[in-house]
């Protein structure tokens, strides 16, 4: 089986090194090379030809950010993970990038230097599974679209300075397509208009969410909760991002607030999210009980909650996302006579989330992300109309 290649960019030595040294362990992966800044890392992509870069955010000469959005006007999928502190400072970078591209983000620890026994369990406990699935899901496209990696044009930039030359990687077989399965169209007419939107979404997710939401023309009328796998500090970064995209006001959850139409609410990174009514109106709430399929937020647990609340009007979306975290819940939201969009495998950056619901068979639509903003006007639409 051919090897993740992976390019290293990060100006410090010393974390090439520790990132190099961890990703080496893993005999599924091979280094392709190293760059020590944007530049570098821009010219490095055409000569090594990797399977997904590491990129750092604070570096000299052109920084991540700057690096990345130069990448994507070339390479819409090379997989990009940022790799960068998690501090406020560094959060607010990684938020920015991922709603510009970036296909996910790990946090170095606050001491990466000085504490090597950290830096390799961060690497290995989350970097490399996300290597990993990030490259399997590119070299899946590849070989459903029956050609060679997409090709960057040159982009002009100073040589990088370490560079491992690279192989060529041939596509691997993909598992055969659920196309022919899935009906991509809706029924005209809906029963019954849904009362509350619940979205659950992982890797990818940033910029998934900036063009569903900016693609509202006006707020909805029934309140929308999101949970977005991502670490404390961060959904407030990401809020407000969306906020100031879209016509809807987006913010952090509070314990015992109400929920109102029109408004956005995520899960604060670090505590799971549920909704109850025990009056006329929906109380948000908020608790640190154990992690579920090594989530906190996990979607399935404000997914069975909403379904509880809101029985056959609840309309549950899952985005793009690495795992199944959502399949337990979406099959509650089903069993109370739910709706469930799912994004479909083109255009999710990881389609486990939304993968796993419509193999099992829940989903009443499978749309790409530029159609699931009309989906969920036409799904909360008060007066049921055909299209």
């Amino acid at each position: 089986m051919d090897k993740v290649r992976v390019l290293i960019v990060d100006d410090s030595a010393v974390m090439r090194k520790i990132i190099a040294s961890a990703l080496q362990k893993e005999p599924s992966i091979e280094i392709a090379g190293f760059a020590a800044n944007g530049i570098q890392a821009i010219e490095a992509i055409q000569t090594c030809n990797p399977d997904v870069v590491t990129l750092d955010i604070e570096m000299p000469e052109m920084d991540g950010l700057t690096a990345l959005r130069e990448i994507r006007k070339e390479n819409r999928y090379l997989p990009i993970i940022m790799f960068s502190s998690l501090t406020h400072k560094g959060a607010q970078a990684a938020v920015m990038a991922l709603t510009a591209g970036a296909s996910d983000y790990v946090g170095k620890p606050a001491n990466a230097t000085g504490g090597i026994d950290d830096a390799f369990k961060v690497l290995e406990t989350e970097l490399i599974p996300k290597i990993i699935g990030l490259a399997k899901r590119v070299k899946s496209r590849r070989a459903k679209e029956g050609s060679a990696a997409e090709v960057s044009k040159p982009i002009s930039a100073a040589a990088p300075k370490a560079v491992i030359a690279a192989k060529s990687i041939a596509p691997i077989k993909a598992p055969s397509s659920l196309a022919s399965k899935i009906s991509k169209a809706t029924s005209g007419v809906l029963a019954k208009p849904a009362e509350a939107v619940c979205i659950g979404v992982s890797t990818g997710g940033p910029e998934a969410l900036m063009q569903v939401f900016g693609a509202f023309n006006a707020p909805l009328s029934v309140p929308i909760f999101i949970v977005q796998h991502m670490p404390a500090d961060f959904t407030a970064l990401l809020a407000a991002r969306l906020s100031a995209t879209g016509v809807m006001t987006v913010k952090e959850a509070e314990e015992g607030e109400i929920a109102e139409p029109g408004m956005v609410y995520i899960a604060p990174g670090g505590f799971h999210m549920t909704v109850s009514r025990p009056g006329t109106k929906t109380i948000i709430h908020l608790n640190t009980e154990p992690p579920e399929n090594s989530c906190r937020p996990a979607v399935d647990v404000l997914f069975r909650t909403a379904a509880d609340v809101y029985g056959s009007s609840l309309l549950t979306v899952m985005l793009t996302g690495m795992g199944y975290d959502g399949l337990k819940g979406s099959q509650v939201v089903k069993e109370k006579g739910g709706q469930l969009i799912a994004q479909d495998e083109a255009t999710s950056v990881i389609w486990g989330m939304p993968g796993a619901v419509v193999q099992a068979g829940l989903a009443d639509s499978v749309l790409p992300i530029d159609k699931i903003t009309d989906e969920i006007i036409f799904r909360t639409r008060k007066v049921p109309a055909s299209r």
